[in-house]
């Protein structure tokens, strides 16, 4: 015991917390207790292991560059897939297409970057997220090496859609990262952080369109993306360490009293008892450097490969999850297909007569707006953690969502304003503000629904991402395919400043019903056979 006393000081800090998950999904005791690691003055949740190897409890700097590369992946793979749309005038002259087909090497990926998370997501519960993400980023780069070489229609297409699908789990795997790593009171932030990366990548159009402004071929944006992926695909390789772990298992050996594990034994267990535990029990060495660059994992053999891709099916109809769904099908639907699509139409015809090399510039717009929410990305973790501490530190999912009120009715004004400048030539500032508002309000709506999410139902996180992922990608290309016909049959001003705008307004307002009802949709959905299935499942996914 002396020899530890000594060694302990030399090893990396490792945190310690009593926090545990009520019987309600969503609802966390965050009171600390004594020698507990705090922040906000909380305890920490989930509860780490006492092992360095626990993702948890790795260092800061760990964590941010495995973040960061997992949010430079979404903004290449978001790029990849919407840069392009400034070709499509192009496509169709060089491939002898109408410009609503060409429009399919938009709509098209788009639908196969939902579907690939389908298939990657179990893949990555099975063999591990490293192996998934450093053969999803080959396949990625595969699809573009391959479309920059495209000469045909249908050769661009395969090849769009192989580097669409390998990147479809560029989404879902940051989200899950975060939930692997980062405790409760991070998740907001960064999970805000990498949505701005996500969002970032809808200014793909204005580095399409200054490459064509420069004299060269379109296929010069893939050829820089290419650059970029393989220079990521490399990085990833030193820097993503498997986070797969078996939290539940070593947790449970130590779990405090009140700690909402399966077994009776381990409610019984006294803090005293645990700390003088976490005392004798003898501390693992951290991996050597040279041990995390294998690029397999351990593979495991109770997660059930096929019935992770059937399963998250039943998400659609739980109502926090499809809330999420529905988010960010509208305001992809919106943003990066609605606006890339008429932008450049508009711009270049009368009154405007801007060439074809600023049809790109609408970008400026979406980044303007992401950008100037960005240094709000901590409003949602400070709000929860200020209504816990008012709440005698019991945290409840909903405390994050208070800060949408201003965002709610921005976006559909943003909306409104684009639509009717479009209808009737106004000034071209109409349709950067439009955009703007609409892209500053989406930040905080893609950031918070999905945070909140996240932290109602912690059961299935993976399903729940696969879920979103394919509802999403449905809904955003359904709107996107005949978007075109449907403006020249009806205008701007009724199918954008009409219909969209209703649809937005109405799916913000859903705010209202999680606000005030969502603990009691929280308890109704636990109680359901949904409930009783994904708690039956849950261990598979829960340790990792």
């Amino acid at each position: 015991m002396a020899d530890l006393k000594v060694e302990q000081p030399q090893r990396h800090h490792l945190h310690h917390s009593h926090a545990h998950e009520e019987d309600i999904p969503g609802t966390v005791n965050l009171l600390a207790a004594e020698g507990d690691d705090v922040f906000y003055g909380q305890a920490l949740f989930p509860v780490p292991a006492e092992d360095p190897n626990d993702p948890l409890q790795w260092e800061n700097w760990k964590k941010t560059m495995i973040l960061i590369v997992c949010s430079v992946y979404s903004f290449l793979g978001n790029s990849s897939l919407v840069g392009p749309a400034v070709y499509i005038g192009i496509y169709a002259e060089e491939f002898d297409i109408t410009p609503s087909t060409a429009s399919g090497l938009i709509s098209y990926p788009n639908l196969a970057f939902g579907f690939g998370s389908l298939v990657l997501v179990p893949l990555y519960l099975k063999i591990g997220r490293r192996p998934v993400m450093l053969m999803s980023l080959v396949c990625f780069l595969a699809g573009l090496i391959g479309a920059s070489q495209a000469t045909t229609y249908a050769g661009l297409m395969g090849t769009r859609v192989l580097h669409a699908f390998g990147s479809g789990v560029c989404e879902a795997l940051p989200v899950q990262l975060v939930n692997d790593i980062f405790f409760l009171h991070e998740r907001g932030k960064r999970i805000g952080y990498y949505t701005v990366c996500l969002c970032l990548g809808a200014t793909g159009p204005l580095y399409a369109g200054y490459m064509l402004a420069g004299g060269y071929s379109w296929r010069l944006y893939f050829y820089v993306e290419i650059a970029f992926a393989g220079a990521l695909l490399v990085i990833a390789f030193f820097v993503v360490e498997e986070t797969m772990y078996d939290r539940k298992s070593m947790v449970a050996t130590i779990a405090p009293t009140g700690e909402n594990d399966s077994t009776s034994d381990s409610k019984e267990v006294s803090a005293q008892h645990a700390e003088s535990l976490r005392t004798a029990a003898p501390i693992p060495e951290r991996k050597s450097f040279l041990a995390t660059l294998k690029p397999w994992s351990h593979i495991d053999h109770e997660a059930e490969f096929f019935m992770t891709m059937v399963r998250p099916f039943s998400y659609f109809v739980v109502p926090a999850v499809f809330w999420v769904i529905t988010t960010y099908g509208i305001y992809i639907g919106l943003g990066a297909l609605a606006f890339n699509y008429t932008f450049p139409m508009l711009i270049i015809a009368p009154p405007y007569n801007w060439k074809q090399e600023n049809s790109g510039l609408i970008a400026v717009a979406n980044a303007v707006g992401f950008v100037a929410a960005v240094p709000l990305t901590f409003t949602s973790d400070r709000l929860a953690a200020y209504l816990t501490r008012k709440n005698n530190h019991i945290r409840e999912a909903e405390m994050r969502l208070g800060v949408l009120f201003i965002p709610m009715l921005i976006a559909p004004a943003g909306l409104l304003v684009y639509g009717m400048t479009a209808q009737h030539n106004l000034h071209w500032f109409g349709y950067f503000a439009g955009v703007a508002m609409v892209n500053w309000s989406a930040f905080f709506f893609f950031s918070f629904t999905l945070a909140y999410a996240v932290d109602s139902y912690t059961a299935n996180t993976s399903e729940m991402l696969i879920a979103m992922n394919l509802g999403k990608q449905a809904i955003s290309f359904g709107m996107g395919l005949y978007l075109l016909d449907w403006i020249l049959l009806r205008g701007y001003a009724v199918v954008i400043g009409g219909i969209f705008t209703s649809v937005l307004l109405a799916n913000n307002l859903a705010l209202f019903i999680f606000v005030f009802f969502g603990k009691k949709i929280r308890i109704v959905t636990s109680r359901t056979w949904l409930g009783g299935m994904h708690k039956k499942t849950a261990g598979q996914v829960m340790t990792h």
